[in-house]
């Protein structure tokens, strides 16, 4: 559809203040977990299911909502995506225990699951692939900078609040949202209803939720070797594995594989991916280790992390229009080099780590984070036709969530395991200094594997080309 029908900015708009909140609620909590921990008197893995469980709804939802797109026009999703949010938000706000928040941000990330392909299917139609680097960077506002200074906000809120008010601060803006959109949001697609097949939507939620559930599982107390995480991953794999051949064997697939074939796609995806791992993994161990190992409150430790997050958000959208200038090698490749570095910066923190080198590399990392997804999205989602947009999309963001719930899940057992293997050295164990130092060693360890996954990341950032786009608008 040609964007001079469409009220373009109105839909952005919409879709900007709506993903925003939803995002947000990734790592809101993250700050809130010491509360949830002693208020509930669960333990540290436990706890990290409410952000593992969020994303474990979305890898489950997402990679079906390329089907969904087909079926229901533009203003019917988004609407939907607005109402389960805010469903789930005002459960969360008045959740008396553990289940009932669980359960409150399965809701929500329905809405979420719903709102974010939507989100990047509808501006890849309405934005033509010249101008599209700049609304990516846009976009990333929401995509990188709401999880970045979740725990900033959520932190100023527990200092002053209860927990609660994270989720009764969110519902009022999502109620806004969604009048917003009820007045300006615009359908730009016309639904054709294929066939569903009830075998690929059975295979994709046993494949994505068996891996991901799997990996979170990890970190509870049978570790990696227990028969639950063994099983989950084998499991969620063989149906992964029958999932996909099924795709490539219809005619209309729930969710067209056939974009692997795109070159750059597949690296692109790949680069987003070791992103989320080191991106999410860094933001659930900084708030814990800021908060365990150098005593702070919630809110001076969100406030550590404020000119990360907010420096992220600055260089998004200049970021999108270097790309659409220069493309994504030098950008991406830098990028992951900056990340790199930062990592490795973050594996040094022992209990006398200075609150300004802290400061200093998460700056670093959200420089590093800036120069690599939105690049690596948008060049990769370009090299696709247009038939292809709703696929491409749902498998971005379904592997993104994936990685991220990976991510969290390894970072957290190593942290675990790290901590454990410490404490088993020790003679005096009654020595109230011995746990901050095994939980530090924890951390420590985890940033290795933060090391590992950018290391990853610069070799597939190598391959990067800019696509020159042909399918024209």
């Amino acid at each position: 559809m040609a964007a001079g029908n469409l009220r373009v900015v109105p839909i952005i708009i919409s879709f900007v203040v709506a993903g925003f909140i939803g995002l947000f609620s990734e790592t809101a909590l993250n700050m809130a977990l010491t509360n949830l921990i002693e208020n509930f008197g669960i333990h540290e893995t436990t706890a990290q299911w409410l952000t593992t469980g969020y994303l474990l709804t979305l890898g489950i939802l997402v990679p079906v909502s390329g089907l969904i797109m087909q079926w229901f026009t533009t203003r019917q999703l988004f609407n939907t995506a607005l109402i389960a949010s805010i469903i789930g938000t005002f459960i969360a706000a008045i959740a008396p225990s553990f289940e009932v928040l669980m359960a409150a941000r399965v809701v929500q990330a329905i809405g979420t699951a719903l709102l974010l392909p939507l989100m990047f299917n509808t501006i890849l139609l309405i934005i033509p692939p010249h101008k599209r680097g700049r609304i990516m960077g846009v976009i990333g506002l929401v995509i990188m900078f709401a999880p970045a200074v979740g725990p900033t906000i959520s932190g100023l809120i527990i200092n002053n609040l209860t927990w609660h008010w994270i989720f009764w601060i969110s519902l009022p803006l999502l109620i806004g949202a969604l009048i917003f959109g009820w007045f300006f949001m615009q359908n730009v697609t016309t639904p054709t209803k294929p066939k569903i097949d009830i075998l690929s939507i059975l295979l994709s939620t046993i494949g994505f939720g068996g891996i991901v559930y799997g990996f979170s599982s990890a970190g509870e107390g049978g570790g990696w070797g227990s028969t639950t995480v063994i099983a989950s991953i084998v499991i969620g794999g063989i149906a992964l594995a029958l999932f996909s051949v099924r795709q490539i064997k219809m005619k209309q697939p729930m969710l067209n594989l056939r974009a692997f074939k795109y070159p750059m796609f597949t690296i692109g995806l790949l680069l987003i991916l070791v992103c989320m791992m080191v991106l999410l993994s860094t933001m659930i161990l900084l708030p814990l280790y800021l908060q365990t190992s150098l005593a702070l409150t919630t809110f001076a430790a969100g406030l550590l992390l404020l000119p990360g997050g907010i420096i992220n958000g600055i260089l998004s959208p200049v970021m999108g229009g270097l790309f659409d200038k220069y493309g994504p090698k030098w950008l991406v490749t830098i990028g992951i080099l900056i990340l790199t570095g930062a990592m490795i910066g973050f594996s040094t923190i022992t209990l006398e780590t200075s609150t300004a080198f802290i400061i200093m590399y998460h700056i670093i990392t959200m420089i590093g984070i800036s120069m690599v997804m939105m690049p690596a999205q948008t060049n990769g989602l370009n090299q696709l036709p247009p038939e292809l947009y709703p696929d491409g999309t749902a498998i971005m963001n379904t592997l993104q969530q994936v990685a991220g719930a990976i991510g969290t899940a390894v970072a957290i057992s190593i942290l675990s395991s790290g901590a454990e293997g410490f404490m088993n050295t020790v003679e005096d164990k009654a020595n109230p200094l011995n746990p901050l130092l095994a939980f530090t060693e924890g951390v420590q360890d985890a940033f290795i594997f933060a090391i590992i996954m950018a290391i990853i990341g610069f070799v597939i950032s190598l391959f990067i080309k800019r696509v020159k786009v042909e399918h024209q608008m």
